[in-house]
């Protein structure tokens, strides 16, 4: 398997630093309100390349944190006359509804920042003794020409970044020996959380709060480190010079980082009114689909949010889970016994779809390739069964395709959603029924659209008749 190393710039062949086993540490959302589409992204991409590491047979630590002490949720609960813990506490419950829903599975551990500040100030001091790091006047920040290596991540030259800052004066960072240091640890302002330190009350820099969780949980030195490809400068430099001065060994092994997404073809923001959060679009379409429209692009590319895309990606993820719900109707109520001859030369045609699937995602997780994959897969199921086919062989062809769905987050069978009455939905389906053995045909399709108006879909099948939301 090859994954592109944003350090190297290059596809690499992924050797675990144990056997077996992958570290990777993917940066959360900071929690001051419901998550929008952007922080979407990362979450389902590296959710899905985990599964896939799974799958593969590795255990994978996946840790991702919660960013629960901010200016933006400081700022949120001033405006809202409440704390800041209540605030983040609030949202990070949100946030998990949100990834529940787009089927996001639960990280090895959440973090929460506020809950490891002893780490960042044994961190802190450490980089202080070895001369990386300097306290002036209750603010801590880190030499950032100390450190040989900055810039090797993003690849900006240290002198350009120079040239950037000068002759330009930041309100309170007079106290800086040079404009390009950093914070680490921050005095605290009238009204805002605070902790104890050895340079007065305060709080930590952002930066230093994922080196020192990645560090607690999986270690001086991890496999993959990941993001979205606008944390690569300064926060993925900043935390590669704060674990590596502090800890002596390179921090991350792997670095991968998704593309933006834009909105009808321009950078998503509140000014230019095309600012969605996860929870506007679960009013319009199942998350599912906005699931399966993440993956349908690489995650390398940057990726155009539009109401035709979305409707695309609604129509493709509906050929899926027809094929699979025709597949059970069969297991339900096919034939019985063994395969015959052809259904066994058929499903082990199957393999030909997984093999195209794992080298999609083999090729640094080629989602977009993958899926592809899946849709022959679907064809092929499509037109081997019949009515005539065995429920094992219907079972087979279930199995590989609710196996490679999995590895995407596609759930291929949910429960039916109660909308509205039910009892009064299933009194008029039995009427309908009645209305077709009577040959009163314009009496069963008046009782259709009318259920249809109401948002249920009714579908004729051998079992009788089912019901959906539509």
């Amino acid at each position: 398997m090859k994954i592109y190393n944003t350090m190297s710039k290059k596809k690499e062949e992924l050797v675990p630093l144990k056997e077996g086993q992958i570290s990777m540490y993917v940066c959360g959302p900071t929690v001051y309100n419901l998550i929008h589409i952007g922080n979407a992204r990362p979450m389902i991409v590296f959710d899905t390349f985990r599964r896939y590491l799974e799958y593969k047979g590795l255990k994978v630590n996946y840790v991702s944190n919660f960013t629960d002490v901010d200016d933006k949720i400081i700022k949120k609960a001033i405006e809202e006359n409440t704390t800041a813990e209540e605030i983040s506490k609030r949202y990070i419950e949100e946030c998990k509804k949100d990834m529940d829903a787009m089927n996001v599975k639960p990280a090895t551990k959440h973090p929460l920042a506020t809950e490891e500040i002893s780490g960042m100030i044994d961190m802190i001091k450490t980089l202080i003794d070895k001369g990386y790091a300097y306290a002036s006047d209750g603010t801590v920040y880190f030499k950032t020409r100390e450190f040989k290596d900055y810039g090797k991540l993003s690849k900006k030259n240290i002198d350009d970044l120079e040239a950037g800052h000068r002759d330009i004066k930041v309100a309170g960072e007079e106290s800086k020996e040079d404009p390009l240091d950093f914070v680490l640890w921050k005095p605290k302002k009238e009204g805002e959380p605070a902790w104890v330190s050895p340079w007065g009350e305060g709080r930590p820099g952002w930066h230093i709060e994922c080196s020192v969780m990645s560090k607690k949980y999986l270690g001086d030195m991890i496999d993959i480190h990941a993001g979205g490809e606008d944390l690569v400068f300064p926060h993925h430099e900043n935390e590669i010079a704060q674990s590596e001065a502090a800890n002596g060994v390179d921090f991350a092994k792997y670095w991968m980082h998704n593309a933006f997404l834009n909105i009808n073809n321009k950078k998503m923001s509140k000014s230019d009114g095309n600012f969605f959060t996860v929870r506007d679009i679960s009013e319009k379409y199942d998350l599912q689909v906005l699931r399966f429209f993440m993956l349908s692009a690489h995650y390398r590319s940057p990726l155009n949010f539009s109401a035709e895309l979305m409707d695309s990606a609604k129509n493709g993820l509906e050929r899926i889970l027809t094929a699979a719900e025709k597949l059970r109707d069969i297991k339900n109520s096919g034939a019985e016994g063994e395969l015959t001859a052809d259904e066994a030369s058929n499903v082990e045609k199957t393999k030909e779809f997984v093999e195209k699937f794992e080298k999609a995602m083999d090729d640094d997780c080629n989602t977009a390739n993958a899926i592809s994959a899946i849709f022959e897969l679907v064809k092929f199921t499509n037109s081997v069964t019949n009515e005539d086919s065995t429920k094992k062989f219907a079972d087979e062809l279930y199995n590989v395709l609710e196996t490679l769905s999995d590895v995407l987050g596609i759930i291929l069978e949910k429960k039916d959603e109660v909308v509205g009455d039910e009892d009064y939905i299933l009194e008029m389906i039995e009427k309908r029924a009645q209305a077709k053995k009577d040959k009163d045909f314009a009496l069963a399709d008046s009782i259709r659209d009318e259920l249809l108006a109401k948002g249920i879909v009714l579908k004729d099948t051998r079992e009788g008749t089912k019901w959906s939301r539509a």
